[in-house]
């Protein structure tokens, strides 16, 4: 089920190709398929978290971007809740910091990715740098930046320095795999009323959404222009269709059950030193 929505060359991606509505071969979230199959997959995602965890050599890095309203804080929820928290380290970024507009623009990034054997999650990330601040220009001002590259180059330095940063971790054994939640601007606005309407979700909402919605079509283009940049075969971009929750969760969970087959972790195995010793360890125990 992952084909249609995993992008690995980004050459002739197009964003229009994808539908935000799409639920693929179902047709209902209460489909007892759907729900088996998610079921399946948590429990297969909490297997192979188990493994990796002690194997304790590699790690999975799961990136989420999207807009206001889109489902990341759910989906993260949702399909990491059967995790062991141990295994797990989730860091959300929102403005940088004084300290952070002090060093480059991924420094802030390096303090929480995975260690060995960790699932990392990130709630936004190093990929606001070319989404945000290309839609908002003027905030490179704070960046302090050197003169060059400047204008068009220097995002096609910084899709250029993602790409190899990306390479740097993979090959150091942190697994990085990319999710856009892909809402429609309709399906925005009713959760925005939606939260505006529920008082338990008033806190959810700010003017400043309000704001970056007016900036639509400026985003959509940063996205597909980060996407057709930055999609690799070692990191894939995920078009999660995001307009129906109960789908998107079905989609990551699959992507990220797909991620760790990838790794393919397994239990660290002992010598026959090890085994005899632990049989030592249960007849003493027995006998107590």
């Amino acid at each position: 089920m992952l084909k249609p929505y995993r992008v690995t060359d980004g050459s002739k991606f197009r964003l229009k190709d994808h539908d935000p509505g799409d639920t693929g071969r179902f047709d209902r979230e209460d489909s007892d398929e759907a729900k088996k199959l998610l079921a399946k997959g948590l429990e297969e995602l909490a297997d192979l978290q188990e493994k990796l965890y002690g194997e304790d050599r590699e790690s999975a890095l799961f990136v989420f971007q999207a807009m206001d309203a889109a489902g990341k804080d759910s989906a993260i929820k949702h399909v990491m809740t059967g995790l062991n928290p141990q295994g797990c380290q989730v860091a959300s970024f929102k403005s940088p910091s004084a300290m952070d507009l002090d060093h480059d623009y991924l420094w802030r990034c390096y303090h929480h990715l995975p260690e060995r054997g960790r699932i990392g999650i990130f709630n936004r990330s190093y990929y606001e740098e070319v989404l945000v601040v290309r839609v908002h220009p003027e905030f490179l001002a704070s960046q302090r930046l050197p003169e060059k590259p400047s204008g068009e180059k220097l995002w096609e330095e910084r899709y250029r320095q993602l790409r190899q940063f990306e390479r740097y971790l993979t090959t150091n054994g942190t697994h990085v795999t990319k999710f856009f939640l892909n809402v429609s601007k309709g399906e925005q606005k009713r959760r925005f009323i939606e939260r505006i309407d529920r008082p338990s979700k008033n806190w959810k909402f700010s003017g400043n959404d309000l704001k970056e919605r007016a900036f639509w079509k400026e985003y959509m283009s940063a996205y597909e222009e980060m996407i057709r940049n930055t999609a690799t075969e070692d990191s894939p971009w995920y078009v999660v269709p995001a307009d129906n929750k109960w789908f998107s969760r079905l989609v990551v969970a699959a992507a990220a059950v797909d991620t760790l087959q990838r790794i393919d972790p397994k239990f660290p195995k002992i010598s026959a030193d090890q085994k005899a010793k632990l049989a030592g360890y249960k007849k003493a125990l027995e006998k107590e």
